[in-house]
């Protein structure tokens, strides 16, 4: 039977090497004053060795996890996963963080937590205990919860907060979430439409309004009317049926519809092929988040692809290179694109 080959540890190189734990520690952990010489002799053993540098070698220095915990919300992340709809947030947000962090030899560690739990201190404590994170990535809408940025703000460990320009502290960033519904209406408008409706997300969320922010300031700088056009889901594709019933019962409907999110335009094209309204030839419609559901649908749609990826990247980038230092220029802006599918085109007669 063939031998188990052992694992190359820390003490194998220290012993290679005829230096102390401690020296190869310094080294794998690139701090100062080490002798480039010793640098070279701790590296030569580590190259001849093939050590892979352990998360617990990394430690051995006392001033740094090497981990990045990454804080999604528990109750809407285990309906989405649930449902199976084809939602990618956390896959997006993992990618980007996850690559980013293993340039910088970090691993990234996914939690939920349940953002109106009343105990949500004590829960976000206990996992900051057992891990001891360099840095907490808090998504929406954990990142405006005064709880929790307080939380971290007392225990001093920097954090990022994805989707807010709350002023506090942490790292504000956004996905220009106002800059990509203006542009997916300039679009529209672009294309002749002048009655455009909005589906918005919910009110748990600031970026549900600066969405609408986005569509206003567009509509208003062609000169059109948004009176009555603008309604509220809550994410779901159940509020999507009914904002979108309640947009094309109006007089007149509105010829081109943005929802907030990718299950509320299903909703809304499943709602105009009820009606035997044909889309794009009727109803233009473009979502948020570009999902991958969204390239399986007839016709494709039109959608606004989320820089979560990119977002998370650049967190996992300022939280390990910056660390509690200010950053300037907050809120840190990512922007998004519109990507161009078969669910927008002129309006009949335009």
């Amino acid at each position: 039977m063939a031998r188990r080959r052992q694992a190359v540890t820390i003490k194998h190189v220290a012993a290679d090497a005829e230096v102390s734990l401690q020296t190869v520690s310094r080294v794998i952990n690139n701090e100062p004053n080490v002798r480039p010489s010793m640098k070279e002799r701790v590296q030569a053993s580590i190259d001849k060795l093939g050590y892979v540098p352990s998360i617990a070698a990394q430690r051995m220095s006392g001033s740094r996890s090497y981990l990045i915990l990454a804080i999604n919300d528990r109750e809407r992340t285990i309906a989405d996963w649930r449902t199976r709809q084809g939602t990618d947030w956390v896959d997006q947000m993992l990618l980007g963080g996850m690559l980013k962090c293993a340039e910088h030899g970090y691993r990234m560690i996914f939690e939920l937590v349940d953002t109106h739990n009343d105990h949500v201190e004590r829960e976000l404590g206990a996992t900051i205990a057992a891990l001891q994170p360099d840095g907490v990535i808090l998504t929406p809408p954990h990142s405006d919860n005064p709880l929790i940025t307080a939380f971290l703000a007392r225990r001093k460990i920097p954090f990022a907060r994805i989707g807010s320009m709350t002023p506090g502290p942490g790292i504000a960033m956004t996905m220009d979430d106002e800059g990509s519904a203006r542009r997916a209406t300039e679009h529209l408008i672009a294309l002749g439409h002048r009655r455009i409706g909005f589906i918005a997300g919910s009110e748990e969320y600031d970026l549900s309004n600066w969405r609408i922010d986005g569509w206003r300031e567009a509509m208003d700088a062609a000169g059109l009317s948004h009176d009555g056009l603008c309604t509220r889901g809550d994410f779901s594709h159940e509020s999507g049926v009914i904002a979108a019933n309640k947009l094309l019962d109006l007089d007149p409907p509105p010829t081109a519809i943005i929802a907030s999110n990718d299950q509320m335009t299903l909703a809304a094209l499943d709602t105009a092929n009820q009606r035997g309204l044909k889309v794009p030839g009727d109803l233009s419609l473009i979502s948020f988040d570009n999902t991958p559901v969204v390239r399986f649908t007839d016709p494709k749609l039109t959608a606004v692809d989320q820089p979560i990826a990119a977002t998370f990247s650049k967190a996992v980038e300022l939280l390990i290179t910056n660390g509690d230092a200010a950053v300037p220029h907050q809120p840190v802006v990512t922007a998004g694109s519109l990507v161009e599918r078969g669910s927008t085109s002129p309006p009949r007669g335009a």
